[in-house]
Protein backbone atom coordinates (compact mmCIF):
# COMPACT_ATOMS: atom_id res chain seq x y z
CA UNK A 1 0.00 0.00 0.00
CA UNK A 2 1.50 3.38 -1.02
CA UNK A 3 -0.91 5.73 -0.20
CA UNK A 4 0.08 9.41 0.62
CA UNK A 5 -2.00 11.82 2.82
CA UNK A 6 -1.31 15.17 3.53
CA UNK A 7 -2.27 16.92 7.21
CA UNK A 8 -2.62 21.09 7.00
CA UNK A 9 -3.20 21.52 10.48
CA UNK A 10 -1.43 24.31 12.86
CA UNK A 11 -2.63 22.09 16.07
CA UNK A 12 0.60 20.05 16.14
CA UNK A 13 -1.45 17.17 19.09
CA UNK A 14 -4.15 17.21 16.33
CA UNK A 15 -1.68 16.32 13.09
CA UNK A 16 0.42 13.84 15.89
CA UNK A 17 -2.77 12.14 16.40
CA UNK A 18 -4.02 11.61 12.91
CA UNK A 19 -0.22 10.62 12.00
CA UNK A 20 -0.26 7.93 14.26
CA UNK A 21 -3.67 6.22 13.49
CA UNK A 22 -2.62 6.91 9.46
CA UNK A 23 0.76 5.86 9.70
CA UNK A 24 -0.80 2.30 11.94
CA UNK A 25 -2.35 1.56 8.52
CA UNK A 26 0.52 2.08 6.20
CA UNK A 27 -0.26 5.14 5.26
CA UNK A 28 2.73 7.61 4.30
CA UNK A 29 1.99 10.97 5.89
CA UNK A 30 3.28 14.60 5.28
CA UNK A 31 2.40 17.28 7.78
CA UNK A 32 2.00 21.08 7.07
CA UNK A 33 1.82 23.75 10.23
CA UNK A 34 0.66 26.73 7.94
CA UNK A 35 -0.76 27.45 4.37
CA UNK A 36 2.78 28.53 3.42
CA UNK A 37 4.17 24.69 4.17
CA UNK A 38 1.25 23.25 2.84
CA UNK A 39 2.07 24.94 -0.63
CA UNK A 40 5.59 23.43 -0.59
CA UNK A 41 4.09 20.06 -0.11
CA UNK A 42 1.60 20.45 -2.51
CA UNK A 43 4.41 21.05 -5.29
CA UNK A 44 6.24 18.02 -3.67
CA UNK A 45 3.98 15.96 -5.21
CA UNK A 46 0.69 14.19 -5.20
CA UNK A 47 -1.74 13.02 -2.67
CA UNK A 48 -4.55 10.82 -2.04
CA UNK A 49 -6.38 12.25 0.43
CA UNK A 50 -6.27 15.38 2.22
CA UNK A 51 -6.87 16.57 5.56
CA UNK A 52 -7.07 20.63 6.21
CA UNK A 53 -8.19 22.37 8.70
CA UNK A 54 -10.15 25.39 8.06
CA UNK A 55 -8.73 27.96 10.09
CA UNK A 56 -4.71 28.08 9.74
CA UNK A 57 -2.48 31.39 11.23
CA UNK A 58 -1.54 32.38 7.56
CA UNK A 59 -4.52 31.71 5.40
CA UNK A 60 -7.40 30.13 5.37
CA UNK A 61 -8.47 26.37 4.10
CA UNK A 62 -11.07 27.40 1.65
CA UNK A 63 -7.99 29.34 0.16
CA UNK A 64 -6.02 25.94 0.06
CA UNK A 65 -8.99 24.19 -1.09
CA UNK A 66 -9.12 26.33 -4.48
CA UNK A 67 -5.29 26.16 -4.68
CA UNK A 68 -5.87 21.91 -4.57
CA UNK A 69 -8.73 21.92 -6.75
CA UNK A 70 -6.39 23.88 -9.41
CA UNK A 71 -3.64 21.15 -9.21
CA UNK A 72 -5.58 17.81 -8.90
CA UNK A 73 -9.50 17.42 -9.36
CA UNK A 74 -9.44 13.85 -8.18
CA UNK A 75 -7.67 14.18 -4.64
CA UNK A 76 -10.05 14.35 -1.92
CA UNK A 77 -10.12 16.61 0.91
CA UNK A 78 -11.61 16.27 3.76
CA UNK A 79 -12.16 19.88 6.36
CA UNK A 80 -11.64 19.77 10.12
CA UNK A 81 -12.33 23.08 12.15
CA UNK A 82 -14.18 23.78 15.20
CA UNK A 83 -16.21 26.70 13.68
CA UNK A 84 -19.07 24.76 12.69
CA UNK A 85 -20.87 27.11 10.67
CA UNK A 86 -23.36 25.46 8.56
CA UNK A 87 -22.36 28.56 5.68
CA UNK A 88 -18.55 27.28 6.16
CA UNK A 89 -19.67 23.31 5.57
CA UNK A 90 -21.83 24.25 2.26
CA UNK A 91 -18.92 26.88 1.16
CA UNK A 92 -15.96 24.36 1.45
CA UNK A 93 -18.63 21.02 -0.17
CA UNK A 94 -19.41 23.44 -3.14
CA UNK A 95 -15.52 24.03 -3.64
CA UNK A 96 -15.37 20.43 -3.56
CA UNK A 97 -14.31 19.48 -0.18
CA UNK A 98 -15.53 15.26 -0.12
CA UNK A 99 -16.58 15.54 3.90
CA UNK A 100 -16.41 17.89 6.77
CA UNK A 101 -15.86 17.21 10.33
CA UNK A 102 -15.96 19.49 13.54
CA UNK A 103 -13.85 19.24 16.62
CA UNK A 104 -13.06 17.90 19.02
CA UNK A 105 -13.72 14.89 16.46
CA UNK A 106 -14.14 11.47 17.33
CA UNK A 107 -11.23 9.73 15.66
CA UNK A 108 -12.97 6.20 14.64
CA UNK A 109 -15.74 8.66 12.60
CA UNK A 110 -12.54 10.34 11.47
CA UNK A 111 -10.76 7.38 9.88
CA UNK A 112 -14.57 5.60 8.55
CA UNK A 113 -14.59 9.05 6.64
CA UNK A 114 -11.09 8.70 5.00
CA UNK A 115 -11.90 5.15 4.29
CA UNK A 116 -14.56 6.39 2.00
CA UNK A 117 -12.85 9.41 0.88
CA UNK A 118 -9.49 7.26 -0.23
CA UNK A 119 -12.06 5.27 -2.39
CA UNK A 120 -13.64 7.72 -4.27
CA UNK A 121 -9.97 9.19 -5.26
CA UNK A 122 -8.79 5.13 -6.50
CA UNK A 123 -12.73 5.21 -8.60
CA UNK A 124 -11.94 8.67 -9.79
CA UNK A 125 -8.40 7.91 -11.07
CA UNK A 126 -9.24 4.51 -12.47
CA UNK A 127 -12.30 6.49 -14.47
CA UNK A 128 -9.96 9.45 -15.16
CA UNK A 129 -7.22 6.55 -16.93
CA UNK A 130 -9.89 4.48 -18.39
CA UNK A 131 -10.90 7.84 -20.11
CA UNK A 132 -7.68 8.60 -21.21
CA UNK A 133 -7.17 4.89 -22.59
CA UNK A 134 -10.60 5.23 -24.80
CA UNK A 135 -8.94 8.58 -25.95
CA UNK A 136 -5.99 7.30 -26.87
CA UNK A 137 -7.56 3.96 -28.83
CA UNK A 138 -10.21 6.64 -30.35
CA UNK A 139 -8.31 9.43 -31.33
CA UNK A 140 -8.14 11.17 -34.62
CA UNK A 141 -4.27 9.58 -34.87
CA UNK A 142 -6.34 5.67 -35.13
CA UNK A 143 -8.00 6.31 -38.74
CA UNK A 144 -4.57 5.78 -40.65
CA UNK A 145 -4.68 7.53 -44.22
CA UNK A 146 -2.70 10.52 -46.35
CA UNK A 147 -4.67 10.04 -49.05
CA UNK A 148 -6.79 12.93 -50.40
CA UNK A 149 -10.03 10.94 -49.88
CA UNK A 150 -9.01 10.59 -46.65
CA UNK A 151 -7.47 13.75 -45.75
CA UNK A 152 -11.00 15.24 -46.77
CA UNK A 153 -12.17 12.64 -44.38
CA UNK A 154 -10.56 13.97 -41.20
CA UNK A 155 -11.75 17.14 -41.75
CA UNK A 156 -15.50 16.13 -42.04
CA UNK A 157 -15.07 13.93 -39.00
CA UNK A 158 -13.13 16.89 -37.03
CA UNK A 159 -15.85 18.80 -37.80
CA UNK A 160 -18.47 16.95 -37.25
CA UNK A 161 -17.38 15.54 -33.80
CA UNK A 162 -17.32 19.56 -32.48
CA UNK A 163 -20.39 20.31 -34.32
CA UNK A 164 -23.98 19.78 -32.84
CA UNK A 165 -25.41 17.18 -34.98
CA UNK A 166 -27.26 15.45 -33.36
CA UNK A 167 -28.23 12.92 -36.24
CA UNK A 168 -25.07 11.39 -38.69
CA UNK A 169 -25.17 9.40 -41.70
CA UNK A 170 -22.05 6.98 -42.03
CA UNK A 171 -21.96 5.20 -46.00
CA UNK A 172 -19.35 3.28 -47.11
CA UNK A 173 -18.46 0.14 -48.62
CA UNK A 174 -18.28 -3.04 -46.17
CA UNK A 175 -14.69 -2.95 -44.19
CA UNK A 176 -14.42 0.34 -44.69
CA UNK A 177 -14.34 1.49 -40.95
CA UNK A 178 -17.83 2.86 -39.98
CA UNK A 179 -18.07 1.54 -36.92
CA UNK A 180 -14.17 3.09 -35.85
CA UNK A 181 -15.38 6.39 -37.26
CA UNK A 182 -18.43 6.33 -35.38
CA UNK A 183 -16.64 6.14 -32.25
CA UNK A 184 -13.85 8.48 -32.79
CA UNK A 185 -16.52 11.01 -33.28
CA UNK A 186 -18.29 10.07 -30.17
CA UNK A 187 -14.70 10.17 -28.37
CA UNK A 188 -13.66 13.05 -29.72
CA UNK A 189 -16.76 15.25 -28.88
CA UNK A 190 -17.79 17.06 -25.66
CA UNK A 191 -20.14 13.89 -25.50
CA UNK A 192 -17.47 11.73 -24.52
CA UNK A 193 -17.67 11.25 -20.86
CA UNK A 194 -21.16 9.54 -21.52
CA UNK A 195 -22.12 6.45 -23.48
CA UNK A 196 -21.68 5.03 -26.53
CA UNK A 197 -24.09 2.56 -27.07
CA UNK A 198 -23.94 0.54 -30.73
CA UNK A 199 -25.86 -1.74 -32.03
CA UNK A 200 -25.93 -3.99 -35.45
CA UNK A 201 -29.83 -3.40 -36.89
CA UNK A 202 -29.53 -7.38 -38.71
CA UNK A 203 -28.09 -9.10 -35.83
CA UNK A 204 -31.59 -9.12 -34.09
CA UNK A 205 -35.28 -10.03 -34.86
CA UNK A 206 -37.46 -7.10 -35.55
CA UNK A 207 -39.66 -7.96 -32.29
CA UNK A 208 -35.75 -7.96 -30.14
CA UNK A 209 -34.52 -5.00 -32.16
CA UNK A 210 -37.49 -2.88 -30.97
CA UNK A 211 -37.03 -3.97 -27.47
CA UNK A 212 -33.42 -3.35 -27.41
CA UNK A 213 -33.65 0.03 -29.11
CA UNK A 214 -37.00 1.29 -26.77
CA UNK A 215 -36.61 -1.17 -23.77
CA UNK A 216 -39.89 -2.41 -22.74
CA UNK A 217 -42.33 -2.58 -19.52
CA UNK A 218 -43.17 -5.49 -17.29
CA UNK A 219 -45.79 -7.59 -18.91
CA UNK A 220 -45.49 -5.75 -22.39
CA UNK A 221 -45.03 -9.64 -23.60
CA UNK A 222 -44.66 -13.50 -22.64
CA UNK A 223 -40.94 -12.86 -21.50
CA UNK A 224 -40.95 -9.62 -19.94
CA UNK A 225 -41.01 -10.32 -16.56
CA UNK A 226 -39.19 -7.51 -15.59
CA UNK A 227 -39.12 -3.67 -17.08
CA UNK A 228 -36.17 -2.81 -19.27
CA UNK A 229 -34.97 0.36 -20.42
CA UNK A 230 -33.77 0.76 -24.17
CA UNK A 231 -30.58 1.48 -25.05
CA UNK A 232 -31.96 4.89 -26.51
CA UNK A 233 -32.14 5.35 -22.89
CA UNK A 234 -29.34 4.30 -21.28
CA UNK A 235 -27.55 6.18 -23.91
CA UNK A 236 -28.81 9.41 -22.86
CA UNK A 237 -26.36 12.47 -23.14
CA UNK A 238 -24.22 10.48 -25.46
CA UNK A 239 -24.07 8.61 -28.70
CA UNK A 240 -26.29 5.53 -30.11
CA UNK A 241 -24.63 3.94 -33.32
CA UNK A 242 -26.91 1.75 -35.39
CA UNK A 243 -24.99 0.01 -37.84
CA UNK A 244 -26.24 -1.80 -40.69
CA UNK A 245 -29.95 0.39 -40.72
CA UNK A 246 -30.23 0.02 -44.18
CA UNK A 247 -31.54 -3.29 -43.50
CA UNK A 248 -33.88 -2.25 -40.79
CA UNK A 249 -37.51 -3.52 -40.79
CA UNK A 250 -40.28 -1.28 -42.67
CA UNK A 251 -42.47 -1.27 -39.31
CA UNK A 252 -39.43 -0.06 -37.43
CA UNK A 253 -38.07 2.62 -39.59
CA UNK A 254 -41.15 4.46 -38.69
CA UNK A 255 -40.88 4.18 -35.11
CA UNK A 256 -37.18 5.23 -35.63
CA UNK A 257 -38.07 8.38 -37.71
CA UNK A 258 -40.83 9.38 -35.39
CA UNK A 259 -37.93 9.39 -32.60
CA UNK A 260 -35.35 11.09 -34.84
CA UNK A 261 -38.19 13.90 -34.99
CA UNK A 262 -38.82 13.96 -31.63
CA UNK A 263 -36.47 12.83 -29.80
CA UNK A 264 -38.81 11.02 -27.10
CA UNK A 265 -40.36 7.11 -27.69
CA UNK A 266 -42.31 5.13 -25.84
CA UNK A 267 -40.57 1.88 -24.47
CA UNK A 268 -42.30 -1.22 -25.94
CA UNK A 269 -45.77 -1.79 -23.61
CA UNK A 270 -45.90 1.58 -21.92
CA UNK A 271 -47.68 4.69 -22.64
CA UNK A 272 -45.43 7.58 -20.98
CA UNK A 273 -43.30 9.62 -22.70
CA UNK A 274 -39.48 9.88 -22.11
CA UNK A 275 -37.22 11.83 -23.40
CA UNK A 276 -33.31 11.86 -24.35
CA UNK A 277 -30.33 13.98 -25.40
CA UNK A 278 -28.43 11.37 -27.75
CA UNK A 279 -26.74 11.75 -31.07
CA UNK A 280 -27.75 8.85 -33.59
CA UNK A 281 -25.06 7.72 -35.26
CA UNK A 282 -26.31 5.27 -38.61
CA UNK A 283 -24.49 3.74 -41.16
CA UNK A 284 -25.05 1.40 -43.98
CA UNK A 285 -22.68 -0.47 -46.41
CA UNK A 286 -26.12 -0.56 -48.89
CA UNK A 287 -27.26 1.55 -51.76
CA UNK A 288 -30.06 3.09 -49.75
CA UNK A 289 -31.40 4.84 -53.16
CA UNK A 290 -32.03 1.45 -55.04
CA UNK A 291 -33.30 0.45 -51.50
CA UNK A 292 -35.55 3.28 -51.52
CA UNK A 293 -36.49 2.16 -55.29
CA UNK A 294 -37.74 -0.73 -54.17
CA UNK A 295 -39.59 -0.12 -51.20
CA UNK A 296 -37.17 -1.75 -48.63
CA UNK A 297 -36.48 1.62 -47.29
CA UNK A 298 -38.27 4.70 -46.04
CA UNK A 299 -37.49 7.79 -48.16
CA UNK A 300 -38.48 10.33 -45.61
CA UNK A 301 -36.07 8.47 -42.88
CA UNK A 302 -33.07 8.46 -45.31
CA UNK A 303 -33.99 12.48 -45.72
CA UNK A 304 -34.05 12.61 -41.96
CA UNK A 305 -30.81 10.87 -41.33
CA UNK A 306 -29.03 12.41 -44.05
CA UNK A 307 -28.65 15.95 -42.06
CA UNK A 308 -24.71 15.10 -42.17
CA UNK A 309 -23.47 12.53 -44.36
CA UNK A 310 -20.28 10.87 -43.98
CA UNK A 311 -18.79 9.15 -46.96
CA UNK A 312 -15.91 6.45 -46.41
CA UNK A 313 -13.54 6.10 -49.38
CA UNK A 314 -13.21 2.32 -50.20
CA UNK A 315 -9.52 1.05 -49.62
CA UNK A 316 -9.12 1.08 -54.06
CA UNK A 317 -9.11 4.37 -54.16
CA UNK A 318 -6.68 5.12 -50.87
CA UNK A 319 -3.43 4.59 -53.03
CA UNK A 320 -0.34 5.26 -50.66
CA UNK A 321 -2.61 4.27 -47.64
CA UNK A 322 -2.29 0.30 -48.60
CA UNK A 323 1.40 0.77 -47.53
CA UNK A 324 0.06 2.70 -44.30
CA UNK A 325 -2.51 -0.17 -43.65
CA UNK A 326 0.01 -3.17 -44.23
CA UNK A 327 2.95 -1.85 -42.27
CA UNK A 328 0.86 -1.09 -39.26
CA UNK A 329 -0.90 -4.33 -38.97
CA UNK A 330 2.26 -6.29 -39.49
CA UNK A 331 4.04 -3.99 -36.51
CA UNK A 332 0.72 -4.43 -34.57
CA UNK A 333 0.67 -8.76 -35.46
CA UNK A 334 4.71 -8.95 -35.09
CA UNK A 335 4.30 -7.47 -31.04
CA UNK A 336 1.24 -9.69 -30.61
CA UNK A 337 2.65 -13.07 -31.89
CA UNK A 338 6.25 -12.19 -30.88
CA UNK A 339 7.68 -12.67 -34.32
CA UNK A 340 11.18 -10.92 -35.10
CA UNK A 341 9.38 -9.35 -38.68
CA UNK A 342 10.82 -5.90 -39.48
CA UNK A 343 9.45 -5.13 -42.99
CA UNK A 344 7.57 -6.10 -46.07
CA UNK A 345 9.43 -6.37 -49.40
CA UNK A 346 8.40 -4.63 -52.58
CA UNK A 347 7.17 -7.36 -54.30
CA UNK A 348 4.62 -8.61 -51.86
CA UNK A 349 3.78 -4.46 -51.87
CA UNK A 350 3.27 -4.51 -55.23
CA UNK A 351 1.10 -7.73 -54.66
CA UNK A 352 -1.24 -5.45 -52.62
CA UNK A 353 -1.26 -2.73 -54.23
CA UNK A 354 -2.23 -4.68 -57.95
CA UNK A 355 -5.71 -5.89 -55.73
CA UNK A 356 -8.92 -4.07 -55.77
CA UNK A 357 -9.57 -5.22 -52.08
CA UNK A 358 -13.55 -5.66 -52.20
CA UNK A 359 -13.22 -6.32 -48.52
CA UNK A 360 -11.59 -3.22 -47.90
CA UNK A 361 -9.71 -2.66 -44.44
CA UNK A 362 -10.91 -5.50 -42.90
CA UNK A 363 -9.81 -7.81 -45.83
CA UNK A 364 -5.98 -6.33 -45.44
CA UNK A 365 -5.98 -6.47 -42.29
CA UNK A 366 -7.00 -10.34 -42.38
CA UNK A 367 -4.14 -10.56 -45.15
CA UNK A 368 -1.27 -9.24 -43.08
CA UNK A 369 -2.24 -11.05 -39.97
CA UNK A 370 -2.09 -14.41 -41.94
CA UNK A 371 0.99 -13.39 -43.21
CA UNK A 372 2.60 -12.18 -40.05
CA UNK A 373 1.40 -15.70 -38.76
CA UNK A 374 2.33 -18.30 -41.28
CA UNK A 375 5.71 -16.81 -42.60
CA UNK A 376 9.26 -18.17 -41.71
CA UNK A 377 11.19 -14.77 -42.46
CA UNK A 378 12.24 -11.81 -40.69
CA UNK A 379 10.50 -10.48 -43.80
CA UNK A 380 6.81 -10.35 -45.09
CA UNK A 381 7.04 -11.83 -48.63
CA UNK A 382 5.03 -12.06 -51.51
CA UNK A 383 4.31 -15.43 -51.32
CA UNK A 384 3.40 -14.48 -47.48
CA UNK A 385 0.56 -12.30 -49.16
CA UNK A 386 -2.26 -14.86 -50.03
CA UNK A 387 -5.40 -12.90 -52.03
CA UNK A 388 -9.12 -13.74 -52.41
CA UNK A 389 -8.97 -12.77 -56.15
CA UNK A 390 -5.92 -11.49 -57.80
CA UNK A 391 -6.72 -8.65 -60.65
CA UNK A 392 -5.05 -9.68 -63.76
CA UNK A 393 -4.73 -6.86 -66.11
CA UNK A 394 -6.95 -8.23 -68.65
CA UNK A 395 -9.78 -8.48 -65.99
CA UNK A 396 -9.85 -4.61 -65.51
CA UNK A 397 -11.11 -1.70 -67.42
CA UNK A 398 -12.17 -4.37 -70.60
CA UNK A 399 -9.39 -5.58 -71.11
CA UNK A 400 -7.05 -2.33 -71.30
CA UNK A 401 -3.64 -2.68 -71.14
CA UNK A 402 -1.08 -0.07 -70.24
CA UNK A 403 0.60 1.59 -73.31
CA UNK A 404 4.53 1.68 -72.68
CA UNK A 405 4.86 5.30 -72.81
CA UNK A 406 2.09 5.40 -69.96
CA UNK A 407 -1.58 7.39 -70.03
CA UNK A 408 -3.47 10.13 -68.25
CA UNK A 409 -5.45 8.24 -65.49
CA UNK A 410 -7.95 11.08 -65.04
CA UNK A 411 -8.48 11.49 -68.75
CA UNK A 412 -9.19 7.51 -68.82
CA UNK A 413 -10.97 8.08 -65.48
CA UNK A 414 -13.57 10.48 -66.99
CA UNK A 415 -13.49 8.89 -70.53
CA UNK A 416 -14.85 5.60 -68.15
CA UNK A 417 -17.21 7.77 -66.23
CA UNK A 418 -18.76 9.84 -69.05
CA UNK A 419 -19.28 6.49 -71.22
CA UNK A 420 -20.95 4.43 -68.16
CA UNK A 421 -23.37 7.26 -67.58
CA UNK A 422 -24.16 7.50 -71.33
CA UNK A 423 -24.97 3.32 -71.54
CA UNK A 424 -26.83 4.06 -68.70
CA UNK A 425 -29.10 7.33 -69.71
CA UNK A 426 -27.17 9.04 -66.32
CA UNK A 427 -28.64 7.03 -64.50
CA UNK A 428 -26.34 6.83 -61.63
CA UNK A 429 -27.04 3.82 -59.90
CA UNK A 430 -26.58 1.89 -63.08
CA UNK A 431 -23.61 3.38 -64.14
CA UNK A 432 -21.87 2.75 -61.19
CA UNK A 433 -22.81 -0.82 -61.27
CA UNK A 434 -20.97 -0.63 -64.91
CA UNK A 435 -17.96 0.01 -63.02
CA UNK A 436 -18.26 -2.24 -60.08
CA UNK A 437 -18.39 0.67 -58.03
CA UNK A 438 -20.46 1.44 -55.05
CA UNK A 439 -23.06 4.15 -55.56
CA UNK A 440 -21.27 6.39 -52.95
CA UNK A 441 -17.71 5.95 -54.43
CA UNK A 442 -19.35 6.72 -57.89
CA UNK A 443 -21.13 9.93 -56.47
CA UNK A 444 -17.20 10.81 -55.26
CA UNK A 445 -15.89 10.40 -58.45
CA UNK A 446 -18.79 12.78 -59.95
CA UNK A 447 -17.62 15.65 -57.33
CA UNK A 448 -14.23 15.01 -57.87
CA UNK A 449 -13.79 15.55 -62.42
CA UNK A 450 -16.90 18.27 -61.83
CA UNK A 451 -19.53 16.06 -63.63
CA UNK A 452 -21.89 16.08 -60.67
Amino acid sequence: MNIRVLIIEDEKLIRWSLRQKFETRGFRVTEAEDGQTAKQALDSGTFDLIMLDYKLPDITGIEILRDIRERDKDVVVIMMTAYTSIDTAVEAIKLGAFDYVAKPFDMEQVLRTADKALETTKLRREVRELRRHIQHDYGMERIIGRSAPMLELFDVIDRVAKSGASTVFLRGDTGTGKDLVARVIHYNSDRAPRPFMNITCTALSETLLESELFGHEKGAFTDAKTTKKGLFELADGGTIFLDEVGDMPLALQSKLLRFLEERAFRRVGGSNEISVDIRVIAATNRDIEEAIEEKQFRSDLMFRLNVVPVFLPPLRERGEDIKLLADSFVMRFATEFKKPITKIEDAAYNKLFGYSWPGNVRELRNVMERAVLLTREETILAEDVVLGRPDRPEQMAGGFVLPADGIDFHELENSLIKQALTRTNNNQTQAAKLLHLSRDAFRYRLEKLGLL
